[in-house]
């Protein structure tokens, strides 16, 4: 089915180019003309390409995780109350979730394609009345086909939303000449600009922050923009003096479901 209209703001696309999926499936790719996202057409092969829902392609897996710690760990302590509860959204294995917990964040997981490998116990509940100051989102936002939709239900659970998606460039990039695309794994069917985030803020009545490539924020709450740029910059050696500050989760956590286990 070719697309008649954009997947976040429901204007009309052009095509711009088409490619090939999972080395088999030909899709032709569209730009909007008003909010600036890139989607693919209709994407059906997705139930194939969640077979393996984390593609063996991704060697930077580790590293990443430990990168959204720094960033997030800096931007909660001081932007946000960090004595509260925190969610992340599309979690993968649960690496991000236990390494916010060793720190001292109290940070819950869900992700409806993954296995919870290491923040078990600690699954967020939709069920459950639960109070979010904040909810992170990495790596999440080119894979949903239907991205006004996800972000209605995320800020149902949190107005502050950190996530990290890489922009694509203007004029779109040929699929063979940005990795970005994910044409082996066929997990990516979206593209964002900055544009595309600042319609979405505007819509939601949000503010929009960004680091200019990949770490961007949603939020209800205003600050100098200069601010959250100059923070995921200097995270990485904020880090160990904010871990010096919390009470590490992990000897609690050992203690809490080691009591559930007997």
């Amino acid at each position: 089915m070719i697309p008649s209209v954009c997947r976040v703001c429901k204007n009309p696309v052009k095509a711009i180019f088409t490619s090939v999926l999972l080395q088999k499936y030909f899709t032709q790719y569209y730009q909007c003309n008003n909010c600036g996202y890139v989607q693919t057409g209709e994407p059906f092969w997705l139930e194939e390409a969640y077979k393996i829902p984390i593609n063996k392609s991704d060697t930077g897996m580790i590293m990443r995780n430990y990168w959204f710690r720094n960033v997030t760990a800096t931007i909660i302590y001081f932007l946000f109350d960090h004595k509260v509860k925190f969610f992340d959204y599309s979690g993968g294995y649960g690496i991000f979730v236990r390494l916010m917990r060793d720190m001292g964040f109290d940070f819950y997981w869900q992700d409806k394609h993954t296995e919870n490998l290491f923040a078990r116990g600690f699954e967020f509940k939709d069920s459950e009345n639960n109070q979010v100051e904040l909810l992170t989102c990495f790596e999440a936002f080119e894979h949903f086909a239907e991205p006004a939709a996800e972000l209605e239900k995320l800020l149902s659970i949190s107005r502050n939303i950190l996530l990290s998606t890489e922009f694509i460039p203007d004029p779109p990039p040929s699929p063979d000449e940005w990795w970005y695309y994910g044409s082996k794994h066929g997990q990516h069917i979206g593209f964002f600009r900055k544009k595309t985030f600042e319609y979405l803020a505007k819509k939601h009545n949000l503010y929009f922050y960004t680091n200019g490539q990949n770490i961007h924020l949603l939020s209800e709450k205003r600050f100098p923009k200069a601010a959250f740029k100059w923070l995921t910059k200097v995270s990485k050696y904020m880090t160990p003096l904010i871990q010096k500050r919390m009470k590490s989760l992990t000897w609690k956590d050992f203690e809490t479901l080691k009591a559930k286990i007997s």
